[in-house]
C-alpha cells in the first residue's frame, strides 16, 4: 500500500515537473520570438535596480530611449565589439577560445576573468538577474542559445546597445550619449564611443565624461582594436 502511494506521488510529481519545464520552454521561446521584432520594454537589470532602490529607500529614475539599428552610431557598435567580443560575428554565442584562455590563466595562478560574449550579456541583461550562481549561468546559456538561433547578430547587438547599463539609472546608448556628452547615439565620435565602451566593465564606478587614467588607457586600446578590425566595414560581417 505504501509503495503504491509512493509510486502515485512520484508520477504526480514527475507530471508537475515535466509540465513546468515545458511551460518554461514555451514561454521563453515565445518571449525571444517576440523580442526579435518588438523592442523589449525594459530589462531584468532595470527591474532589479528599481527593486534595490525601493529596498534602500534611494529613489532612482530609469533613463532609457530605444533607438533602432540605423540610429545607433557605427563607432559605438564597433567599439563594444572591440572591447567586449571581437569574435562576435563568428561564434555561436560562446567564445570557446576566450573561455580556454580564461581557464588557463586561472590555472596559472591568475584571477579567473570573465569570458562572456555580447550574446551572453544580452541574454543576461534582458531575461535574467545579476549575480553569480550555477542556476543563473544555466539559464543564461539557455537564453543565449535561443537568441543565437532566433535572432540575427545585428539584432543581438542592437538590443545589447539599448539595454546595457552605463551609469546609475542610465540604460542604453541614447541615454548614455546624452548623459555623458549631451549628444545623440547617432553622432558619437570614435573617442566618445571608445570611452563608453571602456567603462562597461564597471559603469557604476567609472565615468566616460571624466575618465581616469585607467579608462583613458583602455579607450585608447579600444580605438586601436577598432582600426585593427578594419573600421566600420567590419560591421558588414553581421
Amino acid at each position: 500500500m505504501l509503495n503504491r502511494s509512493l509510486r502515485r506521488f512520484m508520477r504526480l510529481l514527475w507530471r508537475i515537473v515535466w509540465r513546468g519545464v515545458l511551460a518554461f520552454v514555451l514561454l521563453s521561446v515565445a518571449l525571444v520570438l517576440l523580442f526579435r521584432v518588438v523592442p523589449p520594454p525594459g530589462s531584468m537589470v532595470m527591474v532589479e535596480r528599481k527593486i534595490q532602490s525601493w529596498i534602500h529607500s534611494e529613489p532612482i529614475r530609469i533613463q532609457r530611449e530605444w533607438r533602432g539599428w540605423d540610429s545607433l552610431s557605427d563607432n559605438a557598435k564597433l567599439a563594444v565589439i572591440a572591447a567586449e567580443d571581437q569574435r562576435f560575428p563568428h561564434h555561436s554565442g560562446f567564445d570557446l577560445v576566450e573561455l580556454r584562455r580564461a581557464l588557463q590563466a586561472s590555472r596559472d595562478g591568475g584571477r579567473l576573468r570573465g569570458a562572456s560574449t555580447l550574446s551572453q550579456q544580452t541574454a543576461k541583461n534582458v531575461f535574467l538577474w545579476t549575480g553569480r550562481s550555477w542556476t543563473r549561468k544555466g539559464l543564461e546559456a539557455w537564453f543565449t542559445l535561443l537568441i543565437e538561433i532566433l535572432w540575427s547578430k545585428q539584432r543581438i547587438l542592437e538590443v545589447y546597445l539599448n539595454v546595457a547599463e552605463w551609469d546609475r539609472g542610465v540604460f542604453g546608448l541614447e541615454a548614455a550619449a546624452k548623459h555623458y556628452f549631451g549628444a545623440s547615439s547617432h553622432s558619437l565620435t570614435e573617442r566618445q564611443a571608445s570611452l563608453l565602451a571602456a567603462i562597461l566593465p564597471s559603469p557604476l564606478t567609472r565615468s566616460a565624461a571624466r575618465p581616469d587614467a585607467q579608462v583613458e588607457r583602455r579607450s585608447q586600446w579600444i580605438r586601436q582594436q577598432m582600426r585593427n578590425l578594419g573600421g566600420a566595414d567590419y560591421l558588414q560581417q553581421l
